[in-house]
């Protein structure tokens, strides 16, 4: 609650996306690309649900953040909502481990989580995407914490908005909730809210991460082999010239009884030599 629902930090910095309860696929990740403090980090939600070890990974994440505050940054993602998180298995797992009165606990840590981060003034990273209400970032610091959102509105939109390859404007979402938007939506905000870049999660893409044709967002996933769709993970990296790069994972082999679901990608340019020469744009960090 000492920070604002909009955090401000400055480069360079590590982004990790989704994790979803994945503790073990979490340690891989401070392998690859260092740990804190000597690296700063911010995640972009969704540390639980649809794997076994939700409490471990957020009890992690709260131990780093408490020993390191300002090292650290944890947002909030869709399924830091109590009414998604007790139906995808996060409920189920505090029962079995300890009782649903624990889950009633990290709900009331969860609805004061922040909401977006911007780093150096020109990157703005956020679990879902961009809304119709946000035209200033007054209005993502004026959201008020502890929250919950319920209908529509910004904050459910900061949680579940995704971009779309399939037209320019806003569109309804095929979650149900929330918008779909388009390339013009993107660069207007851009121009709006004086951005180079949004960065966000929130959907499983291929290669761990994805390019949005024009080049001013980015998708980042961090969990490999997600439900058994062979995605490879990524995490991205702003450096002090905010120039962006990534390091990714590759998803491990599992049991034959998984199905594989292919990922398609969404945000990509539909021409496939431009999705590409977009894709190149981002260059692997050691």
């Amino acid at each position: 609650m000492e920070e604002n629902s909009l955090l401000e930090v400055e480069a360079p910095i590590k982004i990790i996306g989704d994790l979803h309860a994945d503790f073990e696929n979490l340690k891989n990740i401070f392998d690859l690309i260092g740990r804190v403090p000597k690296e700063k980090m911010v995640f972009l939600g969704n540390y639980v649900d649809m794997g076994p070890s939700g409490i471990e990974l957020v009890v992690l994440l709260f131990c780093l953040k408490i020993r390191y505050k300002d090292r650290i940054f944890l947002l909030k993602g869709n399924h830091e909502t109590p009414a998604v998180n007790k139906l995808y298995g996060f409920y189920s797992e505090c029962q079995l481990k300890y009782n649903s009165a624990l889950w009633w606990d990290f709900q009331c840590c969860f609805n004061r989580l922040p909401l977006a981060c911007l780093i150096s003034k020109k990157v703005l990273c956020v679990h879902g995407g961009l809304s119709p209400e946000l035209t200033s970032f007054d209005k993502i610091r004026s959201i008020q914490r502890p929250s919950e959102p319920i209908f529509s509105g910004l904050e459910m939109d900061l949680l579940w908005a995704d971009p779309t390859n399939r037209g320019d404007g806003w569109f309804l979402s095929y979650r149900g909730i929330s918008y779909l938007f388009g390339k013009e939506i993107v660069e207007t905000a851009c121009k709006t809210l004086k951005l180079s870049l949004i960065i966000r999660s929130h959907m499983v893409v291929p290669d761990g991460y994805e390019v949005m044709c024009g080049r001013l967002l980015i998708t980042v996933f961090s969990v490999p082999n997600y439900g058994g769709t062979e995605n490879t993970a990524a995490v991205l990296s702003v450096n002090e010239k905010l120039e962006i790069s990534y390091q990714t994972l590759n998803p491990t082999p599992q049991p034959s009884m998984y199905l594989y679901i292919p990922t398609i990608p969404l945000t990509a340019d539909l021409n496939p030599s431009k999705a590409y020469e977009d894709k190149c744009m981002v260059k692997r960090f050691n």
